[in-house]
């Protein structure tokens, strides 16, 4: 087995599929897409389900087999819609690219080359109405040459006119065992032997969400390997399973106490509302990368303040 290294490269996007095909436990949009490649006339399309299920993996998948990595970056424009989602850059960004016209499809190698363009929108529930109905008389417009591909969480936060337009594919949640097969395997690559138990825990934290199980896997070993460079202990896989059996992220013991709030029958709506907005006020700080040991103790304080009817104090968000 190789020997644990440390690399600058994210697993998540080491271990990606590159081809429609590897993509884990969606069965059926893999078969209607592989056969909607063979023709290389793809609509435009709209990805929903859960986090993690695959669904930008399988749309950067089907531009990389359509176009190959040559004309991939002047074919392809990938946005965030999350972080660019106002009317302007629909009247600009999106809109430019849009508007231009590519040559006669033209097959190179084993690439079919089609004759349009795709934009790939990720996060699109976060976009404005108003950038969705702007959107929307773009794709009107320019369709010939441009597909769109919505990648979203919630499809109800799609605008029907938007929806209407586009071959819808959901997204599964993950199973625990396809999930363990894949953490298997990037273990195996890595020089890495998980136990039962952490890989069980690692199911459990992710929650169906493959990247999550990934991306925290890769902490816990950056973490060790920090801290073997330090002189701290010696690296050893013993440590990788001790870990992450017993280190629960603060994400995931939010979401715990989320649980047992609200399914609390000796706790009154009043007080678990306020509980809830402190834990949802967390989990955005965490995200924004606040401290994780000073939020826990923030909604500790929080909830016991709840609990005893007392007035609510500052929170903590740094």
């Amino acid at each position: 087995m190789a020997p644990i290294l440390q690399s600058s490269q994210p697993w998540v996007e080491k271990y990606r599929p590159k081809q429609v095909k590897d993509v884990a436990h969606q069965d059926e949009v893999v078969r209607v897409l592989t056969n909607t490649l063979e023709t290389a006339n793809c609509p435009h399309m709209l990805f929903y389900g859960p986090p993690g299920t695959g669904k930008t993996t399988t749309a950067l998948a089907i531009a990389h087999q359509l176009f190959g990595p040559e004309l991939y970056k002047s074919r392809v424009l990938e946005l965030n819609a999350s972080d660019d989602r106002g009317i302007n850059v629909v009247r600009t960004k999106i809109k430019d690219f849009a508007a231009v016209a590519v040559g006669s499809g033209q097959r190179q190698g084993v690439y079919p080359c089609p004759p349009y363009k795709i934009i790939i929108l990720d996060e699109a529930d976060s976009m404005t109405e108003d950038a969705q109905n702007a959107l929307r008389r773009t794709m009107e417009t320019y369709s010939k040459v441009t597909r769109f591909f919505f990648i979203c969480n919630y499809i109800s936060r799609i605008i029907e006119p938007l929806a209407s337009r586009c071959a819808k594919f959901r997204f599964k949640p993950l199973s625990e065992d396809i999930m363990g097969s894949r953490i298997l395997h990037i273990c195996k690559e890595e020089g890495l032997n998980l136990d039962a138990e952490a890989l069980s825990t690692l199911s459990t934290i992710s929650q169906g969400d493959l990247r999550r199980a990934i991306t925290y896997l890769q902490e816990v070993v950056g973490a060790l390997l920090a801290a073997c460079k330090s002189g701290n202990f010696d690296l050893a896989n013993k440590e990788v399973n001790n870990a992450i059996a017993e280190g629960y992220p603060v994400s995931q013991m939010l979401s715990q106490l989320f649980e047992v709030v609200v399914e609390a029958d000796d706790i009154s709506d009043e007080q678990k509302a306020r509980i809830c907005k402190r834990l949802g006020e967390a989990d955005k700080c965490l995200v924004d990368g606040a401290d994780e040991y000073l939020q826990l103790l923030d909604v500790a304080s929080n909830t016991m303040r709840a609990l005893c009817n007392m007035p609510q104090e500052f929170s903590y968000e740094t």
